[in-house]
């Protein structure tokens, strides 16, 4: 059997590309050892948002049921049920992709992907057989694992990644999370939320170090306030394991003993390489492409998270779908510049473009324009006023630099900024296009404004 495309790795970069190939009237199969949807429609995306959700709404009706006139007795929650609802969410959306599999007529291979040579691609189906299919053109799209802590490797039972967090049987009474990324500061709340003491240990000076840092300073209070501690600048330097427990030794600030029953490692991602042929990798371990996400051997593409940073599912489908129409000549690709980055705790935090460190750093002239939800009625009705939108406009021309929100639906409304960053739109076309009221958008407007003084409700 010969392909067109064979894309190894059936994530959103893989499921993405090999769609897009099937719709340009290519013959496409797709090689996937675990489920089609991959690790974040299976294991990260999706079903933590579902843990999430839940986790947001117990948090409301337990300390906030007041606020909006309710009253309960005897609150609980059914932890077993709290972890199937995850899991039934992601296996419907991971059968939704294997029927669009079937729709667009692609052959979906189920088994462990090996590039045999170029142009060859052999996979062992769970019998244990060995298949092999020619394909014209390879697409690695294999993603990241969890990357483990030196002396502290992960065992699915104390020692957590975040595949074994959202899956885990009871409730921990304690736990110690190690990164403070969105990985980390996620399950640092969701657990919290339940009642679970968290401390959260990270070697950089902020929670989310890749956010604008004023936003991770009122991220920092608002979790302190529900009572997560968070140690930044801290280094782990010595795990000890009990019968009940760990003792982390840590270097920071001061040098302190941290105890947790469990450990939830969630500091970064390494690469998910093929066997069979090699090619040519980064410092970092990560596939190296060029413009056309080729790699160093003709004929065998990457995209997603095995090609590097950053590591984020929509940013792997916009790759795929790039790699893909270059291909097949569809047009030139384009590697990623503007996208949006999403943390979804409570409160959210999204972002787009730079932060105010980078923007001076990088000695750019620009102003800052800021508007608080608590100023806009559409949070304060809907009992959500924490945060802010936080925007950096260029100078002398009044372009987008950067945008920033912490707040209610933050991860929904930075759409509207990652839009106009691609338009390359002006503070003026914001200010000039009319925001519904009342919504949570009106505070983006408002904070366009409030940079030049025109904010109305500040």
């Amino acid at each position: 059997m010969k392909y067109d495309l064979v894309v190894i790795g059936g994530g959103p970069a893989g499921y993405v590309g090999a769609i897009r190939a099937a719709q340009l009237g290519k013959k496409v199969a797709c090689v996937e050892k675990e489920r089609a949807g991959g690790t974040c429609l299976n294991w990260g995306c999706i079903p933590t948002k579902s843990l999430l959700r839940n986790a947001e709404l117990y948090q409301l009706l337990q300390k906030r049921a007041a606020d909006f006139g309710f009253a309960f007795e005897n609150l609980s929650y059914d932890w077993p049920k709290i972890i199937s609802r995850s899991r039934s969410v992601a296996d419907k959306l991971a059968g939704g992709v294997e029927f669009l599999f079937k729709k667009n007529k692609i052959d979906y291979l189920r088994g462990e992907g090996t590039i045999a040579s170029p142009g060859k691609v052999t996979y062992r189906t769970k019998e244990g057989k060995e298949e092999a299919v020619e394909a014209s053109n390879i697409l690695i799209a294999t993603g990241t694992v969890s990357r483990d802590l030196p002396g502290l490797p992960t065992d699915g039972k104390r020692v957590l990644n975040s595949h074994d967090a959202m899956i885990i049987a009871e409730r921990p009474k304690s736990l110690i999370v190690i990164g403070a990324g969105a990985i980390g500061i996620e399950f640092a709340y969701f657990f919290n939320a339940f009642g679970t003491a968290v401390t959260v240990l990270e070697m950089l000076p902020n929670a989310l170090p890749v956010e604008d840092t004023e936003i991770s300073f009122t991220l920092e209070r608002a979790l302190a306030k529900q009572g997560i501690k968070i140690l930044t600048n801290t280094k782990v330097v010595k795990a000890e394991t009990g019968d009940k427990g760990f003792r982390i030794s840590v270097e920071g600030k001061k040098a302190e003993i941290i105890e947790g029953d469990y450990v939830l490692v969630a500091i970064g991602v390494a690469p998910l390489l093929p066997k069979g042929v090699q090619v040519k990798l980064d410092k970092k371990g990560f596939i190296e492409v060029n413009d056309r996400y080729e790699t160093s051997v003709k004929g065998i593409f990457a995209a997603g998270d095995v090609i590097g940073a950053p590591w984020l599912a929509h940013v792997a489908s916009w790759e795929a779908i790039q790699a893909v129409d270059g291909i097949f000549g569809v047009h030139n690709p384009k590697r990623v510049k503007v996208f949006p980055g999403c943390t979804y705790c409570q409160p959210q935090v999204a972002s787009v473009g730079l932060t105010e460190r980078a923007a001076k750093e990088q000695g750019l002239k620009f102003k800052i324009g800021k508007f608080p939800f608590s100023a806009n009625g559409k949070a304060l009705a809907v009992g959500e006023p924490e945060g802010y939108v936080k925007l950096i406009i260029g100078e002398p021309f009044g372009e987008i630099l950067g945008a920033h929100i912490i707040g209610p639906e933050a991860t929904e409304l930075i759409a509207e900024l990652v839009l106009a960053m691609n338009l390359e739109a002006t503070f003026e076309e914001i200010e000039a296009t009319i925001h519904a009221h009342p919504t949570l958008s009106e505070a983006v407007h408002e904070a366009t404004g409030a940079a030049f003084g025109l904010a109305i409700h500040i």
